[in-house]
């Protein structure tokens, strides 16, 4: 259980399992192969936010890292495979 406190000074301000969450996001390019994570926020200019999230890439979205190439990795959203560039995979935040 997560102490009263810490809701009222989380970041996203979201619900109570966020708040625990916000201390621990990760650029999607730092998962390793093999794990499974959920977005929680994606980081850009607008056109950006708007083509990750036509992609799937929307809050609280399931995201498994198949494959690792260069920065550039190979991901399973909404189950669907998405080869995405290192630039595009810095910009999402998971948790």
């Amino acid at each position: 259980m997560i102490p009263e406190q810490s809701i009222r000074h989380c970041p996203c301000k979201k619900n109570k399992k966020h708040a625990s969450c916000c201390s621990r996001q990760i650029p999607l390019g730092m998962v390793s192969k093999g794990h499974e994570v959920f977005v929680h926020s994606i980081k850009g200019k607008d056109d950006t936010k708007r083509f990750l999230k036509g992609l799937g890439f929307v809050e609280n979205a399931k995201v498994c890292v198949i494959n690792q190439h260069g920065g550039n990795l190979i991901v399973t959203v909404k189950g669907t495979r998405i080869a995405i560039s290192q630039a595009m995979v810095n910009r999402i935040y998971t948790y």
